[in-house]
Parts: structure tokens; C-alpha cells; sequence
């Protein structure tokens, strides 16, 4: 399972993501693909999300069952401790 979530993403992106992905609110994705695939469209996000940001999560054999990667800024940023990944607050500026 993949599942992608955008803000503040540009409509082009949007839009290329939809022909792979099923939109099931605004700016979640959701589908099941390969990880070629999942790379594919990793490049797309990174390529084409401007000022946006965005989270992609996928099914992985690991402890916690999934992995995730962040795109864009955002106060929220993965941190791994103890072989777990978790996610860490920034300060408000």
C-alpha cells in the first residue's frame, strides 16, 4: 500500500499523481505498486512540488510495518531512534 499526502502542492502535480493514484480526498493518495513504480513517483513529487510539502508512506517488512520519506518544509520531520522511525517537532518561529 502507498499513500501520499500533499499541501500546498501545485495542480500539475496533482493532476500527475491522480493517473497513478487513486485521489481519495484532496491531496491523499492512495494505490499499490511496485517499488520501480514507488521510485518513479517519488522523482515526480520531488521534481514537482514548488513550496509545497508532502509525506509518502508504503507497506515495508520492518517492526513498524510501513516506511515513510518527507518532502517540502514542514515543522514535522522523521527522526529514527532505535531502528524506529519517528517524527520530531521544529519550533515555531
Amino acid at each position: 500500500m502507498l499513500v501520499i499526502v500533499l499541501e500546498n502542492s501545485p495542480p500539475r502535480l496533482r493532476g500527475r499523481l491522480a493517473v497513478w493514484l487513486l485521489e481519495v480526498r484532496a491531496g491523499v493518495y492512495v494505490g499499490d505498486y511496485s517499488v520501480k513504480v514507488r521510485e518513479m513517483i517519488l522523482e515526480n513529487i520531488e521534481e514537482g512540488l514548488e513550496d509545497g510539502n508532502a509525506v509518502v508512506a508504503w507497506s515495508c517488512p520492518n517492526e513498524q510495518g510501513f516506511d515513510f520519506l518527507t518532502f517540502g518544509e514542514n515543522r514535522r520531520i522523521p527522526k529514527e531512534m532505535d531502528g524506529v522511525k519517528l517524527i520530531s517537532f521544529l519550533p515555531d518561529i
